[in-house]
Parts: structure tokens; C-alpha cells; sequence
């Protein structure tokens, strides 16, 4: 059973990661999302609540493992089983960022491969941070998130319609 790893912040769960998770599950028998939980940010959804709405967001998918993690990622493949990191590309300066990541895991285990997959051209336009800053002034995010991560962001944001 191949497995793969797509890791994240996850803060908060955009459309496009959804897609991304869609397509992975077309690749692989198995993938972990990995939540990222790290202590330096301040993120405006603890691990506790991206954990909990990413597994009911993905409850119905099958082979979908929700998980979260904090130290190097390779070492959290390793503890899945996984030699395979997923990543999803909006854009050039995704990439150049991406690929000295990969280099970085690559040289930590050789076994290691990154794929990137590259966002649908309905996502490439916004990310996790551009959605709180719409959600904040009270945009429309309809078509960035899925419903219950807009009602989440609602109790947030109290102008968010």
C-alpha cells in the first residue's frame, strides 16, 4: 500500500486543499494529512480545531488519515510508514520555496520524494492567509472554503456573512 504524506498549517482549510487531498487520493491507497503544529506561530485555529475540522471535512473520503505533528517531517513519514511528501504548487514562488524543502528532507533521507501537484486554476489565486484577510473585513469566501470551515471562520470573524 503506498502512502503519502500532505502536510500543512491547515489555518484555515482553503478549497484548494481539499483538491489537493481529491487528486493525492487518485495517486496513493493511503494519505495522512499532516497538521502542522508549530509553537512559534500564532495560528487562528489551534491544532486541536484544524484536526477536528479537517476529519470531518474528509470523513467520507476513505483512506484519509488525519493527523498532527511538530519536529521534521521526515521523521513524522517515517513514523507513517510514508516515503512520499505531497505538496501543492500556486505558483512560481510556491516552487522555489517547495524545492528547497524537498532538497532539505531529500538530504535528511535519501528516500524521501516530493511530488508537487499543482494547484486547479480555480485556486491558484488565494491561500490560507488571503482568506482570513477577506473573512476579517467581511468578504465573500464562499467559493474559497467549504461551508463548516465558514461557519468556524464566522465565530471568528462576527462581520463574516
Amino acid at each position: 500500500m503506498k502512502t503519502a504524506v500532505y502536510p500543512g498549517s491547515f489555518d484555515p482549510i482553503t478549497n484548494g486543499h481539499l483538491d489537493i487531498i481529491n487528486r493525492s487520493l487518485r495517486i496513493f491507497d493511503r494519505l495522512v494529512v499532516a497538521v502542522l503544529e508549530n509553537k512559534d506561530k500564532n495560528p487562528l485555529f489551534s491544532t486541536q480545531e484544524r484536526v477536528a475540522q479537517l476529519k470531518e471535512i474528509t470523513k467520507d473520503m476513505g483512506n484519509v488519515e488525519v493527523r498532527s505533528f511538530s519536529g521534521l517531517l521526515v521523521d513524522f513519514c517515517e513514523s507513517v510508514d510514508s516515503k512520499i511528501i505531497i505538496r501543492g504548487l500556486r505558483g512560481v514562488t510556491d516552487f522555489s520555496y517547495e524545492f528547497q524543502m524537498a532538497l532539505t528532507n531529500r538530504s535528511m533521507d535519501n528516500d524521501i520524494e516530493t511530488l508537487f501537484v499543482s494547484a486547479d486554476t480555480q485556486y491558484l489565486f488565494f491561500s490560507s492567509s488571503m482568506v482570513k484577510e477577506v473573512a476579517h473585513f467581511g468578504g465573500n469566501i464562499d467559493n474559497m472554503v467549504p461551508p463548516s470551515v465558514k461557519e468556524a471562520l464566522k465565530k471568528k470573524f462576527p462581520n463574516l456573512v
